[in-house]
């Protein structure tokens, strides 16, 4: 049987109330690749509001937005820095475009970190991702 969101670790209480209070989009997510929450700079990076995002699954998420790399090439999820970090439980920094819920590409930077309750208990993933300014010529 799957956690509510009354039972989540302390751990994913203490990162969503902090991410909630950045002015830069963070997004959470459970052990299993699932969107447990994204505060108000996510919603409007994405162009979803959290209620809609809320309870996808990574692969969800990959389907809508159609992440690619940094040259524009069609990424599976283990090519993500979000991969990574599910994947190795390490740290992951990178360059992905995807597409808004309004159809619009967006070039982010992002990096990601693992959360663990204790050393070997990963208990999801912090994301923060920031738009890049497109080098002028």
């Amino acid at each position: 049987m799957g956690e509510t969101p009354e039972q989540r670790n302390l751990v994913l209480i203490l990162a969503r109330a902090f991410a909630a209070q950045l002015a830069t989009a963070v997004f959470l997510l459970d052990p299993e690749g699932t969107i447990i929450y994204y505060n108000e700079a996510g919603e409007r990076l994405t162009g979803r509001p959290f209620i809609e995002g809320a309870g996808q699954t990574i692969d969800e998420w990959m389907t809508q937005t159609r992440p690619r790399d940094a040259e524009g090439l069609d990424v599976g999820v283990q090519d993500l820095p979000l991969g990574t970090t599910m994947l190795k439980q390490e740290p992951a920094h990178g360059i992905v475009i995807f597409t808004t819920a309004e159809g619009v590409d967006r070039r982010i930077e992002t990096a990601t970190f693992p959360l663990f309750a204790h050393t070997e208990d990963l208990v999801g993933s912090f994301t923060l991702c920031w738009p890049i300014e497109e080098d002028r010529p």
